[in-house]
């Protein structure tokens, strides 16, 4: 129980407690930030004819040279026009339907029009199929236009709706309970005591959750009582996952360790080979999935980021869950590391990458002024100013 896993190693341990939660389906006004649960299947073509990309005037390439007989206006929203017949052309708006015989678009910058002569003055030898949108040009009927597990953004929603869909099967929500614990810890905004501190770890994870597929149970200030956080614990069962923030570490007064195990969970890691974060725990407490993350701000801020919200994502459904790294150049020399990852608060610029001087844990100032993590891998070199380094965006 005590030896130190490594990262890649817990993250592995922790997805595999967990199962996919089960799909339901919403309304594409609702799935914003959620995770499809299915491949998206075209529902039609689009465009579901050819239509013209330009204002101008539809035309028969085969009388590119012109001049033409105005017959028509083509507009977009409308049914097509008459088909053309040679030597005929129809004014098109953009979006238009291409008229029947048309397989070509003019500019309407390239003619000049006197009553319904048309006359080709700036393109002598328009290109077959210029500004003409295909049928299926973006994408097919039976087509697969999003895969299982895609994050539904603003764009992806869009692609949904044009491709014919009003609603989707998406992942559920995990429900997740923060638990924050410590008798030292007091209400945002009150005036502290010497001895106490403002709650800030659950509002910042809260806000942190607020941007996940998750609904969010803050469970906060628990006093450090034996009896209170059991009680408080096992009211939670009914969420996905339950996570503390504060005493999993081994002093007398932390108690979420031993708390757990007296309701009976079982705990399958307890400590990292990372800095910050070393003391973080996973387990089960019958059905529902427990993360014990340290209780300094920056130690659970980033193991909320390497796990937490990994965990999230892959219960919503998300193909890709773990956190994405990036590289950027390093602005400074870095020492080697020892058997401990570690997750230096940092900050991009142009000019490259620039970990702060002090990552003392208990820093808020530092984290708050932070963009990026930069990633030490556990047994690294010393790295120089110039090279090139990991890091995670924050």
């Amino acid at each position: 129980m005590s030896q130190l896993l490594p990262l890649e190693e817990a993250q592995e341990r922790l997805i595999a407690l967990a199962s996919r939660l089960p799909a339901e389906t919403v309304s594409v006004h609702d799935a914003l930030g959620r995770y499809l649960a299915e491949d998206l299947i075209a529902q039609r073509d689009q465009p579901a004819a050819d239509m013209s990309a330009m204002d101008g005037y539809a035309i028969r390439f085969a009388d590119r040279n012109g001049p033409w007989t105005l017959v028509g206006e083509c507009k977009a929203g409308s049914p097509p026009c008459r088909p053309l017949q040679p030597g005929e052309t129809a004014r098109i708006f953009t979006g238009a339907l291409l008229p029947e015989g048309a397989d070509t678009v003019v500019m309407q910058e390239n003619v000049a029009a006197d009553g319904d002569h048309i006359q080709l003055t700036e393109e002598p030898s328009p290109i077959e199929g210029r500004h003409v949108r295909h049928q299926g040009g973006d994408f097919i009927s039976g087509s697969i236009g999003l895969s299982a597990g895609t994050p539904l953004n603003a764009a992806a929603l869009g692609h949904a709706v044009i491709a014919g869909h009003g609603a989707l099967a998406v992942g559920k929500r995990p429900r997740v309970a923060l638990v924050s614990t410590g008798d030292e810890l007091i209400e945002p905004g009150d005036n502290p005591l010497p001895h106490q501190i403002p709650a800030s770890n659950d509002v910042m994870l809260s806000a942190m959750l607020a941007g996940q597929t998750a609904e969010t149970r803050s469970l906060s200030r628990i006093a450090d009582d034996m009896d209170i956080l059991c009680q408080t614990l096992d009211s939670a069962r009914d969420c996905d996952i339950i996570v503390t923030i504060g005493g999993a570490s081994v002093g007398d007064h932390d108690l979420v360790g031993p708390a757990f195990q007296k309701l009976g969970a079982e705990i399958d890691f307890w400590k990292i080979a990372m800095q910050p974060g070393k003391p973080v725990m996973a387990g089960k407490l019958g059905d529902t999935l427990i993360l014990a993350l340290p209780g300094n701000p920056a130690s659970a801020y980033v193991s909320a980021i390497l796990f937490l919200l990994p965990l999230i994502r892959y219960l919503s459904g998300a193909a890709q869950y773990l956190p994405t790294y990036h590289s950027a150049t390093l602005t400074a020399d870095l020492p080697g590391t020892e058997r401990r990852a570690k997750f230096l608060r940092a900050r991009i610029t142009e000019g490259g990458i620039t970990p702060f001087d002090s990552q003392d844990s208990a820093k808020l100032s530092v984290l708050a002024q932070s963009n990026a993590l930069l990633v030490r891998p556990a047994f690294s070199d010393a790295a120089s100013a110039g090279t090139d380094v990991p890091y995670i965006t924050v």
